[in-house]
This record gives C-alpha cells, structure tokens and sequence, in this order.
C-alpha cells in the first residue's frame, strides 16, 4: 500500500456541532486503478479531484456500484468498524452484476482501515454521530462504445455523519413506480438504481410526502424497499420483513435489525408484505409501526403512508413501546461499543503509525 498524507489538512475548518450529512470531506481518499486485467497498488492520497473526461465509460453507460458503511469512535476515543466483510462481499457481487472486476478482500479492507486510521480525526464524538464512508468503484476507460469497460477504479471517500432524520417521515406507497423488476439489478447498489428512484420520489415529495414505499414491479400489490432503507412493518407484536432477491438490497442494517431483534425474543417474519394486508390492519387498529432501516438513517420510524389519495396515520408510540426505536438503540450501543457485542460485528481500527512515501 502506498500512502500519501495531505500536508494541508483541513480538520481545522469542520465543526462537529455544525455540519451538514455528505457536504465535507475527510482529507484523504483511497484510489486504486485497474488495467490489463489486473488491479494496481492501493494508494492512500489526500482528497481531490481526479481528471475524467466526459467520454468516461462509467458515466455513459453506467458501471458503477457502491457500498456505504460508517466507522464509530467510543467515549475512549476507540475507533470501530461495524461488519466491514458484509459491505466487501456485497461491492462484489453488486460489480458481478455490472460485469466489473471484483476488488480482493486486502484491497478493500486495508485499504478501509488505512483511510480511517489517518483519518480518525473526522470522527465526530456523540449520540447519532459517525465517519460515512463510501467505497465504489466505477468504470474509467475514455471510449464511446457500448461493451465493457477495459479500465476502472476503485475508490474510498468518507464524510462526518449525524442523524439523517431527526422526526418521523410520512411515505407514499407506489402503486406505478417500481425501484427494480425480476431479472434486473435490484439486488446490486448499482448507481442507476438510485437515479431511477429520484423523480418517483420527487413526486411523491411535490404530493407532501418525505418518501416512497416501493412495491413490486408486476403487481403493485407487495412491499418491497422504501426510498433507499429496506422496510420493517409490525402488525401486534409481530414484526414482517420481505425476503431479499434480485429485487431487494439485502441490507446490513436489516439484517442486524432481524438478528437483534430474535436476541430480545421479537417474532420477525421475513415473508412477503401485502399491501392490503398493512392497510387492513391500519383500519382495524392492530398496525404498530412501520420504518425503515440502512446505512445512512439507521432507523427512520413512518408517521403515515399515502396510499390512493387517502393518507393513512399510524399510531405515534413512546421511545419504550417502539420495537423501532428499542432496536436502533440497541445497535448503535453495539456499534459504538456502548454494550457487549456477543455477535463478533465491531472491528477495531489500530492506531497504527503508517509509513508515507
């Protein structure tokens, strides 16, 4: 590995109590290119720009995938990843998908390690606080030709995080727009998938909603994510997930949600969502609460869904009788080694002295 430390660091200039979610960059970047079949030294350099050209393939025709994780900092000081393998085994398959080479398992978590440990700084301290980090990668080679791409990269920026939603959001289920179809590339963090889902969702904004529950591409009648979270619904005292399949990311956040949620005795279900089935319910009084969980949000907890043109309240429940809020809490404990973590999921980051050439 090769690293390059800024010598102009801009940590002076961000305030952990003022800052925007995604808006400033920690002062580092890994960056490493491929070419001739083979993938080059990983390379930790300070952040900037990059010279493309718009005759880039990636930005033509769209091989490009992403993960996004965050890196915690306990009360010590202490420095943690959380399920790093998750993130690098779905990049893989997400670049299988879009016919790009896959990265090794040292490239990308030394390479993550690296950026965080020089970069731990940025870490902001404090309830709902983290270090974003989004690695991707992306086709580079400058070529109009539909084919793919010869030449790529893969890359690791980070942004200090804070919560993205601080209050309850309504949501609009689709009953036209669908976020993937069978046999497409739902189940990949493919950047199109994100491009496709924004004029649904600003749509479903213009109508007074914060976002959109999709729902399956044949039919209409199932859910499947909500906006980019993968979705929780509890009828009772029983909690309902969809599976995951070509269609639904399978997200880290809900997976842990569902191990968590077995640990504090919750009956989880991972079966199909029927739309009719979530409105009856919100008719009859027995629908508790619906949110939506990843990366980003952690948890964000739905106030109504819209559902053709009526606008369906859900009940407005105490931090103690929320399984919602219950399990957030008890993941960021976890995360940010607050609590014991009998799972095996927080990585220490060393606080390494890393030689720079």
């Amino acid at each position: 590995m090769i690293i390059q430390k800024t010598e102009n660091s801009r940590i002076s200039m961000f305030d952990p109590q003022n800052f925007s979610f995604g808006n400033i960059f920690a002062d580092h970047m890994v960056i490493c290119e491929y070419e001739n079949g083979k993938w080059g030294d990983v390379k930790v350099v300070p952040y900037g720009p990059i010279p493309f050209t718009p005759a880039m393939m990636g930005v033509n025709y769209g091989q490009a995938c992403f993960e996004g994780m965050k890196a915690y900092k306990d009360k010590d000081g202490q420095v943690f990843l959380f399920r790093p393998e998750k993130n690098f085994e779905r990049i893989n398959k997400s670049a299988k998908r879009l016919a790009m080479p896959e990265v090794t398992e040292e490239m990308f978590l030394d390479g993550l390690k690296a950026l965080v440990n020089i970069d731990r700084d940025w870490i902001p301290q404090g309830e709902g606080n983290s270090l974003y980090i989004r690695p991707l990668i992306f086709a580079t080679e400058e070529a109009l030709k539909a084919r793919v791409a010869n030449k790529y990269m893969f890359a690791i920026v980070a942004t200090p995080a804070k919560m993205y939603y601080t209050e309850p959001v309504s949501v609009k289920i689709s009953d036209h727009y669908s976020r993937a179809a069978s046999g497409g590339v739902g189940s990949a963090k493919a950047a199109g998938n994100y491009a496709a889902s924004f004029y649904p969702t600003q749509l479903a904004i213009e109508e007074g909603y914060d976002q959109i529950i999709w729902t399956d591409d044949a039919t209409h009648e199932y859910f499947e994510e909500s906006g980019t979270m993968n979705v929780f619904v509890r009828i009772n005292d029983t909690i309902y997930t969809p599976p995951t399949s070509e269609k639904i990311l399978d997200g880290v956040t809900r997976d842990s949600f569902i191990q968590l949620a077995k640990k504090r005795g919750f009956t989880v279900k991972v079966e199909p969502i029927k739309v009719k089935d979530v409105v009856e319910a919100q008719k009859d009084g027995t629908l508790k609460e619906v949110w939506g969980v990843g990366t980003a949000v952690v948890t964000t907890v739905f106030q109504a869904l819209g559902y053709k043109g009526n606008k369906l309240e859900l009940p407005r429940l105490s931090d103690e009788e929320s399984f919602a809020v219950t399990l957030k809490n008890d993941l960021v404990s976890l995360q940010t080694n607050l609590t014991e973590d009998p799972f095996g999921w927080r990585v220490l980051v060393e606080k390494n002295i890393l030689e720079t050439v």
